[in-house]
């Protein structure tokens, strides 16, 4: 994780509440996860989609901040695959894959434990300048 990376991490309120964990984190590339709780859950019983946005989300942002400049989302939409379970242990790869400018899109794949696929995102960002770390 880069020291940018870990700063954004530290600040996250949101992440920590959920308890979202920064595995890997550099310029491009970012893997992040969770652990769906009871309290994660829906009306169904199943993991809220919007937590699972929220964790594809924030891989997307350590992928395009990981390199100490300001960057924000400017666009999102996700495919919910399957669902997610109370225990499931979800992963989110988010990678960039093309850039033109200041905006770059990544594509984030969430997965289960096994290793199925629960959602697909593709997102743009949006690099605004200025140091992640001063923010």
């Amino acid at each position: 994780m880069t020291d940018a990376s870990a700063a954004m991490h530290k600040r996250d309120h949101v992440a920590k509440e959920l308890g979202i964990e920064i595995t890997h984190a550099e310029v491009g590339l970012a893997v992040v996860s969770m652990t769906v709780e009871e309290r994660m859950t829906n009306g169904l019983g199943v993991c809220h989609g919007g937590l699972i946005f929220t964790l594809a989300d924030t891989a997307m942002a350590h992928a395009s901040n990981a390199g100490n400049e300001r960057t924000l989302s400017t666009t999102a939409s996700i495919e919910w695959i399957s669902i997610a379970r109370i225990g499931d242990h979800l992963v989110a790869t988010s990678r960039a894959v093309a850039q033109r400018g200041r905006n770059t899109v990544h594509d984030i794949t969430v997965t289960n434990g096994n290793g199925d696929t629960v959602a697909l995102v593709r997102g743009q960002t949006l690099t605004l300048g200025g140091p992640v770390l001063d923010a």
